[in-house]
């Protein structure tokens, strides 16, 4: 395993303090959905945290579409491996990966170098709307080439991904769990405004990642002690497997990064999540509420 291993959160006071560290790689994955008008590039430049690099969750942390399940397939390690030696991430680097969304693009990035073996990788709590809002400095400009001369090798861990068969064959398995990251609404099948068709998978629990934070102007993380009492509840501590899906596969990293700070089990990755399982007309998908 590349590196040692580094606390998967870290504050913006932490991060003050060793943003100058030549050991350390901001990295900003600011992304949007496109019906919302915005791109990570041009927020990044318009003001980024001093030194960070921008990675683009479309061309860095995901194949192209169609290449793989889901609208986000999972990176292939020669290409996971090129963009961070893009971003200048080497095999000893501590990488901070943040954006404007509560943790829920930047987890993407923490849990795509741990499953390719790189654990020296943390999120910044709060993002960079903390870090604004505590009045520290930002810089603008488009991002620079900082190639790394070493890049790590990205070697794909077994036992981190799985794909539709295995989540129908767990979403009827009572000793499993299935936990869907989307908002309540989605889950419900109220609304779906992305993928073919609407609802959930059957069996699946309704857990929206959002709930993993503080309701504050710069959300932050809840405590350990409350996301380990969330996915209790959910009953994520007894469960073997827990399989958390979202959309494509971006936001339920959020869900793995909070069970993971819970100090619960990993839990695995639907590489496709709900836009890989609607797609296919022969699978079942359920609506209405979640269980009590």
């Amino acid at each position: 395993m590349t590196g040692a291993k580094a606390p998967a959160l870290v504050s913006t006071e932490w991060l003050a303090t060793h943003v100058e560290d030549p050991g350390l790689r901001v990295a900003d994955v600011r992304w949007y959905l496109p019906h919302l008008g915005k791109r990570g590039g041009e927020e990044y430049a318009q003001g980024h945290i001093p030194g960070a690099v921008f990675v683009d969750l479309e061309r860095d942390l995901a194949n192209p579409a169609g290449s793989g399940p889901g609208r986000h397939p999972l990176p292939s390690a020669p290409n996971f491996q090129e963009a961070m030696a893009r971003a200048g991430v080497g095999p000893q680097t501590h990488v901070v990966a943040y954006d404007d969304f509560g943790g829920a693009i930047a987890a993407r990035l923490w849990w795509l170098l741990r499953s390719f073996g790189h654990p020296r990788v943390s999120v910044l709590d709060g993002g960079i709307p903390r870090w604004i809002l505590e009045g520290r400095a930002v810089e603008g400009g488009a991002a620079s080439p900082v190639r790394s001369a070493e890049a790590f090798v990205a070697r794909t861990q077994p036992g981190w991904v799985v794909d539709r068969e295995a989540v129908r064959r767990w979403s009827r398995d009572p000793r499993a769990l299935v936990l869907d990251a989307r908002a309540a609404e989605r889950y419900e099948g109220r609304v779906e405004p992305v993928d073919p068709r609407a609802g959930h998978v059957p069996g699946a629990r309704s857990a929206p990642f959002a709930e993993n934070m503080l309701d504050e102007p710069a959300p932050r993380m809840l405590p350990r002690a409350a996301l380990r009492e969330r996915y209790q509840r959910l009953g994520a501590a007894g469960a073997t497997p827990v399989v958390a899906y979202c959309g494509s596969g971006v936001t339920a990293c959020h869900t793995l990064l909070a069970l993971h700070l819970a100090g619960l089990p990993d839990g695995l990755l639907y590489e496709g999540s709900w836009s890989d399982w609607s797609s296919d007309p022969t699978l079942p998908a359920a609506t209405g509420p979640a269980p009590g």
